[in-house]
């Protein structure tokens, strides 16, 4: 029986690269597999899957959030491929479980578990509910030699405390953190922001008194 996959990594982990090498070797060996992933995932251009390490490919289908997938296109595939299938919605995560048993294809889903404040992503949350096989992908954490777990999103250096669970961004935005550094970067963080806060109140005490 077809089975629903859940690949996930931090932020450089290569699961897109992942990703891509699975569906060469589906195409090399003559199968017909379907890369999808949500419309929303600009970053590369609007209809690129692309890795890190610079190789990429077209999707061949682009999903709204909420949007149904369309189940005559993916009829006859031998595999269908997700990538960033965290941005996707709980009905499309419970729809392509179920294109498993309807159709007979095997659906592999590529994402991050975690955002920046380690809160599951709706997407991540169905398929880690749902998944038949969940596998992590591992990567090193940015400053020293433990496993990544949580992505830091950074600005000017520092940690990013709070914000939007979306903002779409690459190595410039995000880095792969261990439990002790990413909860090291976010203290950090908080220790520049109060001494930032004392100076701005210094300075305008400072000029109430001229």
């Amino acid at each position: 029986m077809a089975k629903l996959y859940f690949r996930y990594g931090t932020m450089d982990s290569a699961k897109t690269l992942n990703l891509l090498a699975v569906a060469h070797n589906y195409r090399k060996q003559g199968k017909q597999v379907l890369l999808l992933k949500p419309r929303l995932d600009v970053r590369f251009g609007a209809d690129t899957i692309r890795s890190r390490s610079g190789l990429e490919a077209p999707a061949d289908m682009l999903v709204e959030p909420d949007q149904p997938l369309d189940v005559e296109r993916l009829r006859g595939l031998n595999c269908i491929l997700v990538d960033e299938a965290q941005f996707l919605s709980e009905p499309v995560i419970e729809q392509l479980r179920e294109l498993t048993t309807d159709l007979g294809v095997p659906v592999i889903c590529y994402g991050l578990r975690t955002d920046f404040q380690t809160r599951l992503f709706p997407g991540s949350k169905r398929l880690l509910e749902l998944a038949d096989s969940i596998e992590e992908v591992k990567v090193t954490c940015q400053f020293c030699n433990a496993k990544a777990v949580f992505n830091l999103r950074m600005a000017d250096g520092l940690a990013v405390i709070d914000g939007p669970q979306i903002q779409l961004g690459a190595d410039e935005r995000y880095v792969p953190a261990c439990w002790r550094h990413y909860r090291g970067e976010l203290e950090k963080a908080r220790r520049a922001a109060q001494e930032s806060a004392s100076r701005d109140e210094a300075g305008e005490s400072q000029a109430a008194s001229l």
